[in-house]
């Protein structure tokens, strides 16, 4: 579910403004998901068209696991349970936070 073209080229052009913000720095992964459910409801509600999640590129301790929120943030937006939220995303610009961040454009809300 890709953000469709001619939004991604307001967004790299600085043209297309982000509604809001999620930072899901330092949550694990039961309480991200939970706070992504609710921020996309919000921003529904809100009218928001394009948000912005960011995950962050994730820890650079060798001994642990590297970006989990980075790796699951798009595979939650692909479910079901997001269907009705999300039109599409997409990586950010390095701008906003390049790979540890994440477009969303929000569905229009029913």
């Amino acid at each position: 579910m890709a953000i469709d073209r001619s939004t991604r080229q307001r967004l790299a052009r600085g043209l297309q403004p982000i509604d809001a913000r999620l930072d899901l720095h330092g949550r694990t992964q039961a309480e991200a998901y939970a706070a992504l459910l609710r921020f996309l409801h919000r921003a529904q509600a809100q009218h928001a068209r394009i948000v912005l999640i960011i995950t962050g590129k994730g820890d650079r301790d060798p001994l642990r696991e590297r970006g989990v929120l980075r790796r699951q943030v798009p595979l939650w937006l692909a479910t079901p349970a997001f269907r009705g939220l999300v039109v599409g995303f997409e990586p950010a610009q390095a701008v906003h936070g390049g790979e540890g961040a994440f477009y969303v454009h929000v569905r229009r809300a029913r």
